[in-house]
């Protein structure tokens, strides 16, 4: 239920524009299949999913799954239908309530229930769903998801899923838009017999069935987005230990992993102990405490997973072994195990409402590398961490996208998202308020939905300026700002070249005396009072803009 008000007054409102606007087009248009599955529309605005009690059978020999999703829900509005979403090659099998059979009629991936009486608002109900088929198998995953159906060095089954962007609904029946979370979720997975299943939460029974199958019953206690929602199939190794919080209290770090890299992932694991230190200074503590950590060893490179991060870096630092930020700092760490649980924060716990704002999630959580790379080496690392994401921008297309289609902005997101934060940061000069900014931030929308306008909305009121107008640049539109300066004899003019009007933002830069100075340019031309040498030099690692002279 975590479900934003500020969608549900408003949104009638923008009903018939989102229906319009989903006939455009990726490069050209878009579809109504785009539409259904990323607008709020009347059939899906009505109501508020609280509850997931998901039972699923997955047979790894015919690459099938078969089950059913009880999906608990609070009436928003009056309503006699409803949209749920799963894709088209999944067989829908029925769908009652209260024991009785509803109409439905699918197209494509959405799927409308009929209810032969009013929804009356503010009531709970809820729904059955029986399913079953052949899932999408994972092209590439985690970037093209679906299921990863492979096999471990011994020949036994080694499952994997992933689906964030693909959609939950790709592999089980449910609301699948990022601004409806449910309250908490049962997870209950029936696997072949010598195979253990790795879900959300906490694993509450183990029950081996008569039919050489094993159910494992896993429960998530918090709000949870649908791509977070997993399976882990595996003969895994199991193995533990405790973080202690800063206020003494203690969670539970499970790891599993195939029984042949069991030791080198006690010694890879070890960085997540000083790595939730280091984000429990910045963030605040770990935001999903009684479901406990985990880390669940994937057939491919790694995910998100609430709970239950993916990791399939193969025991190395870096990025599968690489820096990917030239900076001489990515491989002092295990990108997979540092980024991935910068997601606990930001995309888990604080979540966008329209994958067009994923930016919220990547921006935050790229950024978060260099502060962890800053709390555990020092500022002059970090800076240079930070810095080295400033030349992996094409700069193309905006970070934020097409709302209401399920589209996302430019995977600019991660290193420009990281590079304008950091700007930022700078422009503040003051790490106090903005590490006080940054941790109120991950506390004040904790477990919930929000968007752009929110925070931005927030930092400006944390930082006690507008930066409005620096935010929807580097958000809304493809280029950085550019400072043009010119030199009139002995004076240096300055001006921001910007998409957006009324842009002003303090830079340093170095005088003739070898030291930084403040200027403060807007979009007019403007006489300084630094005195430079002969070209316009920024203080190093601090500001993510370009710099031009002209005449």
């Amino acid at each position: 239920m975590k479900y934003s008000s500020f969608i549900c007054i408003f949104l009638f409102a923008f009903l018939s524009s989102y229906d319009v606007y989903a006939q455009k087009n990726k490069g050209g248009k878009y579809t109504r299949q785009d539409s259904l599955r990323g607008s709020l529309n009347k059939d899906r605005i009505c109501y508020d999913v609280t509850y997931y009690d998901l039972k699923v059978r997955i047979e790894p020999d015919k690459k099938y799954i078969s089950g059913k999703n009880i999906i608990h829900y609070k009436t928003i509005n009056d309503f006699s239908r409803l949209q749920i979403d799963l894709f088209e090659n999944m067989k829908i099998e029925s769908i009652t309530q209260n024991k009785k059979s509803l109409k439905f009629k699918r197209e494509g991936n959405a799927t409308f229930v009929d209810f032969p009486t009013i929804q009356k608002k503010g009531t709970n109900n809820s729904i059955e769903i029986k399913y079953a088929g052949n899932p999408r198998p994972a092209v590439n995953p985690p970037w093209d998801g679906g299921f990863s159906w492979r096999k471990d060095a011994k020949g036994k089954d080694w499952i994997g899923l992933s689906c964030e962007g693909l959609g939950a609904s790709v592999w089980f029946p449910n609301k699948d838009h990022l601004s409806d979370e449910p309250d908490s979720m049962k997870i209950v997975a029936e696997v072949p017999k010598g195979l253990m299943c790795v879900a959300n939460g906490n694993l509450k029974e183990k029950k081996e069935l008569k039919d050489n199958f094993t159910s494992f019953d896993w429960r998530v206690s918090y709000s949870i987005n649908n791509y977070n929602v997993t399976l882990n199939i595996a003969d895994y190794t199991h193995f533990s230990d405790v973080y202690t919080s800063f206020d003494g209290d203690k969670l539970a770090l499970d790891y599993y992993v195939l029984p042949e890299n069991l030791e080198k992932a006690k010694k890879q694991f070890q960085q997540v102990k000083p790595m939730l230190a280091c984000y429990e200074k910045l963030f605040g503590k770990y935001p999903f405490w009684k479901d406990g950590y985990a880390l669940v060893e994937t057939p491919y490179l790694g995910m998100e997973h609430q709970g239950a991060i993916a990791y399939g870096n193969k025991y190395m630092n870096g990025y599968q072994g690489f820096d990917l930020t030239n900076s001489g700092q990515g491989t002092k760490f295990d990108y997979i195990i540092i980024h991935e649980t910068g997601h606990e924060y930001w995309g888990n716990s604080v979540s966008c409402q329209d994958h067009a704002e994923m930016w919220i999630h990547e921006s935050f959580c790229t950024y978060a590398e260099g502060l962890y790379v800053e709390c555990m080496w020092g500022k002059e690392a970090g800076y240079a961490y930070q810095n080295g994401y400033f030349s992996n921008s094409s700069n193309s297309q905006a970070l934020i996208g097409d709302m209401g289609v399920n589209g996302e902005g430019s995977s600019d997101m991660y290193p420009k998202g990281a590079s304008f934060l950091h700007t930022l940061r700078n422009v503040v000069d003051d790490d106090v308020l903005w590490f006080k900014t940054i941790k109120n931030l991950a506390e004040n929308f904790k477990q919930k939905t929000t968007n752009t306008e929110e925070i931005i909305q927030f930092m400006n009121k944390e930082l006690k300026k507008d930066y409005t107008a620096f935010f929807n640049q580097y958000l809304r539109y493809p280029k950085i700002p550019i400072l043009e300066y010119r030199k009139k004899g002995r004076n240096l003019e300055c001006r921001w070249k910007t998409d957006v009007k009324n842009f002003d933002m303090r830079v340093k830069i170095k005088n003739i005396k070898n030291e930084y100075e403040w200027i403060n340019p807007t979009n007019e031309w403007k006489t300084t009072n630094v005195r430079i040498e002969n070209r316009v030099e920024l203080q190093p690692l601090s500001f993510y803009i370009n710099v031009e002279e002209t005449e």
